[in-house]
């Protein structure tokens, strides 16, 4: 990929060209309520994991989110991509955001791999797209928001500690696999947001989404078909599970998350993904009864310190 040649924003919900009023209201709110909404993933797939295998659980998402907004789009009458090249573009986006982040990383927690590293994992992501904004999209990162990305690191590692020190260094071998796959997923986000950024920035998204989730599709469906039996019991947890994860995460919070990358800076954004291990604490205290250490307290404090940080406008 080549630095894209518009200048970027200054400001994380300050866009390059003027949006509507109801745009702007939407980059308002869309911070926290991305952040929520993308924390609830982790309590979904506690729920999900018992009932069906990974790629088969996302392959079901996926078919009901390319039929929900597929739906959507002719409703709306919204604009399809006049060109195989612009399809191509949203369909590989779809490939390294969801198909690649999600198929990684649901399957190393189902192979074993203990939240707590999971977590860690997920926190790189925001180092790892402060270091490639520059040479890939032409994003100019500032001592500040460098202050607030390490910042959040070093939080999220406190509200992680409890599970970090509970992983004990003999089961290191038996999840090297689970974790280079997790690893994989973050880098396949990490490149899916850059990839959007620079290539489908002019899509719809109605109709760009249903085409990422194609591209989606296109990675998971084959590993399910390869490496599972297909196997989902119609639970009520797990129908909730998919529910939840079609509306509120494939279309609301990935919407949320591309009105986002179109109007903002990608480094900014990313540093979002620190506040999900806090919210994801409050999450298990509420509905599992996990309770909180005065450290992950602390960790609380300190990410979301490095959130504002890395997020406030210069």
């Amino acid at each position: 990929m080549v630095a894209a040649a518009h200048q970027p924003s200054k400001r994380f919900n300050t866009p390059a060209h003027m949006p509507s009023d109801s745009t702007r209201l939407l980059i308002r709110i869309a911070p926290l309520t991305f952040a929520v909404l993308w924390s609830s993933g982790f309590i979904v797939a506690k729920y999900a994991v018992p009932d069906s295998g990974p790629f088969t659980f996302l392959s079901a998402r996926f078919i009901l989110a390319i039929a929900v907004l597929a739906v959507i789009a002719l409703a709306s009458a919204a604009p399809w991509p006049t060109s195989g090249r612009e399809a191509a573009h949203s369909a590989v986006a779809g490939m390294l955001l969801h198909g690649g982040y999600l198929g990684g990383v649901w399957w190393a927690v189902g192979e074993g791999l203990p939240a707590g590293l999971a977590g860690v994992f997920s926190a790189l992501q925001p180092l790892l797209t402060a270091l490639l904004a520059a040479p890939l999209v032409g994003e100019r990162v500032t001592r500040r928001q460098w202050l607030g990305i390490w910042a959040g690191f070093a939080g999220v590692l406190l509200v992680l500690a409890p599970r970090l020190v509970a992983v004990g260094q003999s089961s290191l071998a038996t999840i090297a696999v689970p974790m280079l796959a997790n690893l994989a997923g973050v880098v396949s986000l990490t490149l899916g947001t850059f990839y959007q950024k620079r290539f489908v920035a002019g899509t719809d998204l109605r109709t760009g989404t249903c085409l990422q989730y194609c591209g989606a599709l296109a990675v998971v469906g084959p590993l399910a078909l390869a490496a599972e039996t297909l196997r989902f019991d119609p639970t009520w947890t797990a129908l909730a599970a998919l529910a939840w994860s079609v509306v509120m995460m494939s279309i609301a919070a990935i919407g949320l998350l591309l009105v986002m990358i179109r109007h903002g800076e990608v480094s900014r954004i990313a540093a979002l993904i620190y506040l999900v291990p806090p919210i994801t604490a409050l999450m298990a205290l509420a509905l599992f009864g996990e309770q909180l250490t005065p450290v992950q307290s602390v960790g609380m404090a300190v990410a979301v310190l490095g959130v504002w940080l890395a997020t406030r406008g210069d």
